[in-house]
């Protein structure tokens, strides 16, 4: 059993934006040895998030005003208490609920998804340049 582990940035341009990352993890898997295992793709940062869903038009929008409004109903009157620093609390807030990882079966050196299923990068606080994480385990 080995472990193995490489990264690649992604550049998003707007402060809420999905963008599919799929091609660019299959493309970074190939500068991996461990061709079957499991694939952990994680994110180092906490106002963005990382899932595995489908990469439609419409779904995509839903997605980003999902990033804009899910937390607005608990801002109250006197807000968040973060936003005091950075204002940012509801993109922080978000990607809790998100989730900065994801870990899928890895087979013949690519990650096995489904035939809908697509790596999606959920920006909340950009635009930024992220920076994905993959961690291979297997042989």
């Amino acid at each position: 059993m080995a472990t193995q582990r490489t990264e690649f940035p992604v550049s998003t341009e707007r402060q809420v934006q999905v963008v599919n990352v799929t091609e660019k993890v299959v493309e970074a898997c190939g500068q991996i040895e461990i061709r079957d295992g499991i694939l952990l793709t994680s994110l180092r940062h906490t106002t963005c998030a990382l899932t595995i869903n489908e990469d439609e038009a419409g779904l995509r929008h839903d997605f980003e005003r999902l990033g804009e409004t899910l937390l607005n109903p608990f801002r109250g009157k006197d807000g968040y208490r973060h936003d005091r620093i950075d204002d940012n609390a509801q993109a922080h807030l978000t990607s809790i609920l998100l989730g900065h990882s994801v870990t899928v079966p890895l087979s013949g050196g690519k990650p096995i998804l489904g035939t809908w299923q697509s790596l999606l990068l959920i920006e909340m606080d950009g635009p930024r340049t992220r920076s994905i994480d993959l961690t291979a385990v297997g042989d």
